[in-house]
């Protein structure tokens, strides 16, 4: 089948094909202007986006929204294939046959004779093929290559969650809390003092020390963030409300006024 017929294939086991042929047409001369001019960077926002909204879709349980989204975030890896197609490095094919062949490579447990008795037995073989497959041998530092591609925060709990396995970690909870007490307070001291580098750094520390906590308790700092940002949302609208009913605008409403329609969406939610 060409790819003008696989443009309009209906067929079920087909559809990934189609993509590709779509995605083809859409590069190639007399498609899409956009499309067109696009590079692998270009496109990283992107895939950024794209992924953080299947993010999004998944805490929401909206199943269609997923299944959405996921086509979104497959549509950047099929576009970065068809780049590098065009310019003679790799293809689709080869990035399926590279992540097969990992899969396998990595699961002798389940694919070879291999033995492990538990996902933390997963994961350590999993961590010494990687190890080897990249010529690691020797010593290395022991949080080398941790998380580099992550944003910060999910980065910060899994370097925490690295150090813990060797015993770096605080042995109560009361350690951690004591700790963010201790960042805020050198925090206040740089604010204090009107140390610009200082309150950074100092902000940064106490940062660490949250996320620490949220790991400590077994919460994903990420989702944790995600549920702050929304319910802000949520409050910061319903105080617009509350100010449009009184005949105020956000522009024209005082910072007591907001204060005020603010306490009141607070007091709403309870």
């Amino acid at each position: 089948m060409t790819d003008a017929e696989m443009i309009d294939c209906p067929e079920s086991g087909r559809q990934l094909e189609r993509l590709r042929a779509i995605m083809h047409r859409l590069r190639a001369p007399g498609g899409c202007p956009w499309d067109a001019e696009q590079t692998h960077e270009s496109l990283v926002s992107n895939l950024i986006e794209e992924a953080y909204e299947a993010v999004d879709a998944i805490r929401s349980g909206d199943q269609t929204h997923l299944c959405e989204e996921l086509g979104d975030v497959l549509l950047q890896v099929v576009f970065h294939a068809e780049l590098a197609e065009e310019a003679g490095r790799f293809n689709l094919d080869d990035i399926a046959r590279g992540i097969s062949d990992k899969l396998v490579r990595r699961h002798p447990h389940v694919f070879g004779s291999s033995v492990a008795d538990g996902p933390d037995a997963v994961l350590t073989q999993w961590d010494a093929i990687k190890r080897a497959e990249k010529g690691e041998v020797g010593e290395k530092p022991f949080l080398h290559g941790v998380g580099k591609g992550l944003p910060a925060l999910p980065r910060a709990a899994k370097l925490q969650k690295k150090a813990a396995k060797v015993g770096f970690d605080w042995p109560q909870e009361t350690g951690v809390i004591a700790k963010i007490r201790e960042e805020l307070q050198e925090l206040e001291a740089a604010v204090d003092a009107q140390d610009i580098e200082a309150v950074s750094e100092e902000l940064g520390d106490l940062m660490f020390s949250a996320v620490n906590l949220a790991r400590f308790r077994g919460a994903d700092p990420e989702v944790l963030m995600a549920r702050a940002n929304a319910k802000f949302e949520d409050r910061f609208h319903a105080m617009e409300r509350l100010l449009a009913a009184k005949g105020l605008s956000l522009a024209d409403a005082t910072a007591d006024q907001m204060e005020e329609a603010w306490d009141e969406a607070k007091r709403a939610e309870k």
